[in-house]
């Protein structure tokens, strides 16, 4: 199996050497008005299909470690997630042990079958290697001994509390019974489900096999799998373990210590930039999934892909989520005028551009120029999201302003919702009537009122907000 994993690894890596990240989208990918840009559904926002990521997976979800939605698809319905259980088995691992504690493998353990970490019953490793053999290859096996090991001291815990313990359908745990220790970290694994607010979510095992002995209820949700995922990221240990191309473990072995060797099932490690995790899927029920993790200068993103229409899909699919958000951040530019003037900024003269002409309520028909407190502000933007607009709101000035002088502000808006606000200053000094003038101005102003027309200039914007998305 080792020797085949790693001539199936070494064959698409070479392929990827030569044709680059996944590229070719199979037939069945789609792009559905249904699907959600920023909690919107994109047939509501009138966007073209072609601004939408072309999807081959059912249930889909994007993120950001801050958790900024950026698309979903049946994000909320809940389905099986095969082998990214393992998530939580780790997160439930490391907040339970020491790395070096020991593990022992089972006869359950050695032989649950299907993606295995190559262990035989009576081997021996630390925790730590135990968790490579869970997230590296997706080993069944380390799955299931990490659980008996662990499910142990959550039997005497709840013995010694006399709290109870419940499978997953609410059945009781008999925690006298050492035989139960798989079902006693399971009740662990769901309970730190519903600790994260995941209310869709429930473990079985800790594996994520749905067929045969171990079918059931085991299910959860891409928004939720999300959720479960960035939680593990911030643990250091748990990213380190996730983001393994390939690695050899130490396993006592009988009498003597042999290196089994670990390949990762992660093809996107390596051949994508900034990919670091985090776990692959499979079954008949829930077919091929994943759930990846890309880092690109520090924003990190998070992308759920589920049943999707084929393994190679489960990774075209993510390499085309992170990439469309990636390639959509957007700084766009506050100040955008045709017309410009000079004035004093940081002690050095410069044009900066003329984003408003403010009324002088003093004079009947003078005005003052004006930009932004800074000329050369950005904010970054996420272009499915909507294209910019903007809302002026300018001071009541009297008769004269001085350069620098702040004479109202513009709040900018994306999608409704407000993305940057800018103070305004006098780009100029425009001195204040004389008293002779003000004379003349408030008889002026006494005949604009009795005529009916205006008795002062009208504040203009100037400043434009250009298009970053094409509408459909």
């Amino acid at each position: 199996m080792r020797a085949l994993r790693a001539l199936v690894a070494c064959a698409l890596a070479a392929c990827m050497a030569c044709a680059g990240p996944f590229s070719v989208t199979p037939a069945f990918a789609d792009v559905r008005k249904s699907d959600l840009i920023y909690g919107q559904a994109m047939g509501e926002r009138g966007i073209l299909a072609t601004s939408s990521p072309n999807l081959g997976s059912e249930y889909v979800y994007v993120c950001g470690a801050d958790g900024t939605e950026y698309f979903a698809r049946n994000a909320d319905e809940p389905t099986q997630i095969a082998s990214i259980t393992k998530v939580m088995t780790a997160v439930v691992a490391l907040e339970n042990s020491s790395m070096d504690r020991e593990v022992t493998v089972s006869r359950t353990a050695a032989t649950v079958g299907e993606s295995s970490a190559e262990l035989k019953e009576g081997d021996v490793l630390t925790m730590e290697s135990a968790l490579k053999g869970l997230m590296v290859p997706s080993g069944n096996d380390a799955a299931i001994a990490i659980a008996e090991c662990l499910g142990v001291d959550f039997q005497t815990q709840a013995r010694e509390a006399g709290a109870a313990l419940h499978r997953a359908d609410g059945s009781a745990i008999d925690y006298d019974d050492p035989a139960c220790a798989l079902d006693a970290f399971v009740a662990k694994m769901n309970e730190k489900a519903a600790e994260l607010g995941c209310t869709d979510t429930v473990f079985e095992n800790p594996h994520g096999l749905d067929g045969s002995q171990f079918a059931g209820n085991l299910h959860s949700t891409a928004r939720e799998v999300a959720r479960i995922c960035a939680y593990a990221m911030k643990d250091e240990r748990f990213r380190s373990f996730a983001d393994i191309p390939r690695t050899e473990i130490p396993v006592k072995r009988g009498e003597e210590t042999v290196m089994v060797e670990l390949i990762t099932t992660d093809l996107l490690l390596g051949s994508y930039d900034g990919a670091c995790g985090i776990k692959t899927g499979n079954t008949d029920l829930a077919g091929p999934c994943f759930a990846g993790a890309c880092n690109r200068d520090g924003e990190e993103l998070y992308a759920i892909v589920l049943k999707s229409v084929s393994e190679e899909q489960r990774f075209v699919d993510c390499e085309t989520l992170f990439s469309w958000v990636y390639n959509n951040q957007v700084d766009y530019q506050l100040a955008n005028s045709p017309e410009t003037a000079q004035m004093a900024l940081d002690g050095q003269m410069r044009d900066v551009p003329v984003v408003a002409e403010v009324a002088l309520n003093g004079w009947v028909d003078k005005t003052v120029k004006a930009t932004f407190a800074d000329p050369d502000a950005t904010v970054e933007v996420f272009a499915p999201n909507g294209n910019v607009s903007q809302r002026f709101e300018f001071a009541d000035l009297g008769g004269g302003a001085s350069a620098g002088q702040t004479v109202g502000q513009a709040v900018f808006y994306q999608h409704n919702e407000e993305i940057a606000r800018m103070d305004l200053v006098a780009c100029e000094d425009v001195a204040g009537p004389n008293p002779l003038e003000a004379v003349g101005i408030w008889w002026d102003k006494a005949v604009r009122t009795f005529s009916g027309q205006p008795v002062s200039a009208t504040s203009v914007i100037i400043n434009e907000t250009p298009l970053i998305l094409e509408k459909a």
